[in-house]
């Protein structure tokens, strides 16, 4: 991801928008288990680097997010990286690495 001028965690958030479309800081923050605080800081640059576009919505408090045409350019410039990037760390690691994956989506789910 270096050089990317993402950090994995704002890239993730692309991701999720671009498979998921438009959705609320709620629902994204529940999506991903960030609180809104977080979410906010994390957010911010992604606004301000003009890759994910807010409006209002139907209650002046609720924001809805979604990719720009530059977010979804960014997300298919830096996706083959971070495809690299999980390669690597899947041959790194001892043992099955579909075995490991497996057992960190049990654990994720054991605790959220």
């Amino acid at each position: 991801m270096r050089g990317s001028g993402l950090r994995g965690t704002q890239f993730t958030l692309l991701q999720v928008l671009a498979k998921a479309g438009t959705l609320s800081q709620g629902d994204l923050g529940a999506f991903l288990c960030i609180d809104s605080t977080t979410l906010s800081r994390t957010l911010q640059p992604l606004v301000r680097s003009g890759w994910i576009a807010v409006q209002r919505g139907s209650d002046k408090r609720e924001r809805l997010f979604s990719l720009t045409s530059a977010g979804k350019k960014k997300v298919a410039l830096v996706t083959p990286r971070w495809q690299r990037a999980q390669r690597r760390l899947k041959r790194g690691l001892a043992g099955d690495p579909e075995q490991l994956e497996q057992q960190l989506r049990q654990l994720a789910a054991a605790l959220s």
